[in-house]
């Protein structure tokens, strides 16, 4: 019997690109044509066969492949030549990450050739022997990926050193006296690369500017932008620029616009926040129906394309959230005024407005540009107090942010419909497969001087799922208007894979550790069983570790105007249309739908991929500092508390020491094996545990220890801790 073809379904093929290559780089003496490349693959419909025709050309063009023929494929020059993106260790050591290879290759120190963490490089893979990983040499540097590095400055009578901060940057930059901009010893730089000759060991560079001494709150703060490529303030003509912008309301453009400023509006919001780029509205409807409209601030009415103001917010992508401080994509004109969704104010605002049965159902929508008034602004806790006692009563001990809603019963009446309706969206995303992700986040009490004086947790409650699932909609349903249309447009897409193979089997062992176990057996089980595995981790001293691993197991998300889905929210169509604020990705989502709806061509495919590209880019850089920001002000808090014990729980084990993650703060800490008194311990690799060679004794992921600070490093972000013991042990 002749085995039958899969039918791709007009579905997207994933990661066609590095399919085709791996087929012919397999099978480097022959040529292919489409048909060829389909039965490799398995598939036999018109829409696969498409995707590949065109993802020959693509290779073709990028002269990764050749058309030796017409119609006819071939792998391009020398099969042991690769090109990808380094990724370095902090052992000095590092991979890259090659699209058409399987494994990253191993890159070991003596191989890297002058080559540092984020370069785009050329490599020669050395022949692989068995059960062996890749491992291969750098031989070209074909794009750095910044020149700009954060450090401190060791001097020296004519000459000087930048010791690094990044632990991943393996090398001191040689500073000569000429290029010292008044920088004193022990200062922390921004020093620039300018040359490494072919015999030096360590590159040539230019201090740029001098961030301050080493420690202080605001140098490292200022050094956690600076260190990610991130702007610290806006130039002069930029701020200019923006306060000459015509901010009122002009009665020419409300005409323009449908008129909503009757509707009950309403913003929930964090009770700190300065900017309300979201507000629901909402007015039940005779059918029995409700309407719901999802206004968003319409910052692409003021952000004009070929304005320096434009230039400047497509630069910085997004905006950043540190620790003590918020660094805006947009000046305070806008972000905090013009563009804030404040109470009691007219504002010009983007909207999807749906009809929605009791159910729950979609039965009607609307996109365009309206103008609204918000009637009240709740912070969470006041709309939470609402959903939890189905009341308008707001005790005492909770603030108010807008007293006027309390004597508006229809606005309590909203609320409480709204959260009803968001639970039933919520168990509907469940159902299809969507993966709950309700970590909780460390946040910091500061005084006066940004000192930490508390941690807290803050985890997500009814109000903000309510939020949460409306902003879902609104960007589901964009994308889905956009995405269905025929002939295909040009669009900007929030995409997320499906995870790797390999890390949900090394998940699996990990949570294994701890007694919980998953199920791979197919996609639908894989989302089931993630669900259930972070619900029975809720409360648990494991929680923030497990919650952590299964994040690192997802793919990356990223901006594309290639629609691939959104795996985590088992969406088809994704974008993000809700914070144009804080996000450049949501004004060109905006700049879209607009486009559309005055039925112009399709935009520029090309010109959008780049800008994608570089949003994600930006996205991510931004992720690191916040996170930066986050690990100082630990490392700042632990120092107070060097001669206090702490109950922690094992949350990583290396073949250098043991991860200790601290129950009550969540700090995260090394204990170095040389420094456990006790014992020799040697690394037991497949039980994630260490073990004693004279004891037997043993350390393993998960256990709880008690631990005291050993050392706080402000300058590099880092905690060691020595190990007072298990908690058996202790408490006996």
């Amino acid at each position: 019997m002749t085995k039958r073809k899969k039918k791709a379904g007009g579905k997207k093929i994933n990661n066609l690109s590095k399919s085709i290559l791996t087929i012919l780089r397999k099978n480097s003496s022959q040529v292919f044509n489409y048909k060829q490349i389909a039965a490799k693959l398995d598939v036999d419909d018109a829409n696969s066969r498409n995707q590949i025709i065109k993802a020959l050309a693509e290779l073709a063009i990028k002269k990764q492949i050749s058309e030796v023929d017409r119609g006819k494929f071939q792998i391009n020059g020398s099969t042991d030549y690769f090109e990808g993106k380094l990724d370095m260790t902090t052992r000095k050591d590092g991979y890259v990450i090659v699209d058409e290879l399987e494994e990253d290759v191993y890159i070991p120190h003596k191989s890297l050739n002058k080559a540092l963490d984020g370069d785009i490089v050329k490599i020669y893979v050395y022949r692989r022997r068995r059960n062996r990983k890749n491992e291969g040499e750098v031989v070209e540097i074909i794009k750095r990926s910044k020149t700009q590095f954060v450090g401190k400055l060791q001097l020296n009578e004519n000459f000087g050193f930048v010791e690094m901060q990044n632990p991943k940057m393996y090398t001191d930059i040689f500073i000569p006296k000429d290029e010292m901009d008044k920088a004193q010893n022990g200062m922390v730089v921004l020093v620039e690369l300018k040359d490494w000759p072919e015999k030096a060991d360590s590159p040539i560079g230019k201090i740029i500017e001098v961030l301050g001494e080493a420690g202080s709150h605001e140098t490292e703060m200022q050094s956690i932008l600076a260190e990610n490529g991130l702007p610290r303030e806006f130039p002069k003509e930029i701020e200019d620029f923006a306060n000459k912008i015509d901010t009122s309301i002009q009665e020419i453009e409300i005409k323009k616009r449908r008129d909503m400023r009757e509707t009950l509006t309403f913003t929930i919001d964090p009770k700190d926040a300065k900017d309300f780029d979201d507000a629901l509205s909402f007015q039940p409807l005779d059918n029995g129906n409700y309407e719901v409209g999802i206004h968003i601030a319409d910052v692409s009415h003021y952000l004009q394309p070929g304005t320096i103001l434009d230039d400047e917010a497509y630069d910085r992508a997004t905006s950043i959230y540190l620790v003590d401080r918020v660094v805006p994509m947009l000046p305070e004109v806008l972000s905090n005024n013009a563009c804030s969704l404040r109470p009691h104010e007219e504002k010009y605002t983007f909207s999807a407005v749906f009809e929605i049965d009791k159910k729950a159902n979609v039965v009607d929508q609307w996109f365009g540009r309206t103008v609204t008034y918000s009637d009240a602004r709740f912070a969470y806790e006041e709309a939470q107090h609402i959903i939890e006692t189905q009341s308008g009563d707001i005790p005492a001990n909770i603030s108010i942010q807008d007293a006027a809603y309390t004597t508006k019963q229809p606005i309590v009446d909203a609320i409480l419909t709204l959260d009803s309706l968001a639970k039933k969206m919520r168990s509907l995303r469940m159902k299809n497969g969507a993966i709950s992700f309700d970590k909780v986040e460390v946040k910091f009490n500061l005084d006066e001087q940004n000192d930490p004086i508390g941690v807290y947790f803050k985890t997500a409650k009814d109000a903000n799922k309510l939020i949460e699932e409306f902003m879902l909609l609104a960007n589901k349903k964009v994308s889905e208007f956009i995405g269905k249309q025929n002939p295909k447009k040009t669009f900007v897409y929030r995409c997320h894979d499906e995870p790797n193979d390999d890390k949900l089997a090394a998940l699996e062992t990990l949570v294994g550790k701890f007694g919980h176990k998953l199920n791979l057996k197919d996609k639908k089980s894989i989302s089931s069983s993630l669900n259930s595995l972070l619900k029975n981790v809720e409360g648990k001293k494991e929680q923030n570790l497990v919650d952590t691993l299964t994040i690192r197991t997802m793919s990356k998300a990223y901006y594309s105007t290639q629609n691939i889905g959104h795996y985590g929210l088992a969406f088809d169509y994704y974008s993000h249309f809700t914070s144009p604020i804080r996000r450049y990705p949501d004004v060109m989502v905006h700049r879209l739908l607009q486009r559309y709806l005055e039925e112009k061509p399709s935009a520029d495919q090309e010109a959008y991929e780049e800008k994608s590209a570089h949003c994600s880019d930006m996205e991510n850089f931004a992720t690191s500092a916040e996170r930066d920001s986050i690990k100082y002000m630990q490392v700042k808090f632990m120092k107070d508390h060097e001669n206090e014990q702490f109950l922690g729980v094992i949350s990583g084990v290396t073949e250098w020491g043991i991860y200790v993650e601290i129950e009550q703060n969540k700090c995260e800490g090394m204990v170095k094996l040389r420094d456990i008194k006790e014992d020799h311990f040697d690394f037991d690799k497949e039980n994630y545990a260490i073990e004693g060679r004279n004891t037997g004794k043993t350390y393993q992921l998960g256990d709880e220890v008690y631990v005291t600070v050993k050392n706080a490093d402000l300058v590099k972000r880092q905690l060691d801790f020595n190990l007072v013991g298990s908690k058996a042990e202790v408490e006996m």
